[in-house]
């Protein structure tokens, strides 16, 4: 590199341009800017998501109790084993729906929620039918219809249940065992199912 400019200046050692007329003395490359250090991302498991917990605010599980619940009590020629059943399908079809594998504490919970609908089902039903039987004129009705088609065990056995239906302390207990039954039972059969679908 020559110690002077073109225009006649005198230039400093290594000088990149001229500090009279600013004309490069060499040719420069530009520098690089290092490129800048990228972070690995951070990568977070994927977790499945959450279950809704089983409530009556679920609304599959709800669903679910009411079906089987109302099929159950369709089905209510078969006292005992409709509620059993009941609770054991309700799992059954609560691990089909959701793929959700219950424990049996879960199972038993949701046969609590089939066991209250079966309840209040059959409540309904009874109080209707309470209700039905205390308007005058209906128990006269119902008993002649009673003479004519069925026979003295069977007269003996409706007796007993207008006597039943017509005392409210009398329906109040019923009920209670009714509860107690449909409920027991019911979570029985939730056990069961939880204990058997999730194999």
């Amino acid at each position: 590199m020559s110690e002077t400019c073109t225009c006649g200046a005198q230039l400093p050692p290594d000088a990149l341009f001229c500090h009279k007329c600013g004309k490069p003395q060499r040719d420069v490359s530009p520098v690089e800017p290092e490129p800048a250090a990228v972070e690995a991302p951070v990568l977070r498991p994927i977790l499945p998501p959450q279950a809704p917990p089983l409530t009556f605010h679920n609304p599959v599980a709800l669903r679910i109790a009411v079906v089987v619940g109302l099929v159950a009590t369709c089905l209510f020629f078969l006292p005992y084993l409709n509620w059993l059943a009941a609770g054991y399908f309700a799992v059954f079809f609560y691990r089909r729906r959701t793929g959700q594998v219950l424990s049996i504490g879960l199972g038993l919970k949701m046969g609590w929620i089939t066991g209250i609908v079966m309840f209040a089902l059959a409540a309904a039903m009874t109080a209707a039918f309470a209700i039905l039987l205390n308007t005058p004129g209906t128990l006269e009705i119902f008993q002649a219809q009673l003479k004519m088609v069925a026979d003295a065990k069977t007269q003996e056995a409706a007796r007993g249940i207008i006597q039943v239906l017509q005392s409210r302390t009398d329906l109040a207990a019923f009920l209670l065992d009714l509860f107690v039954f449909i409920t027991g039972l019911s979570m029985a059969g939730g056990a069961l199912g939880a204990k058997l679908v999730g194999q």
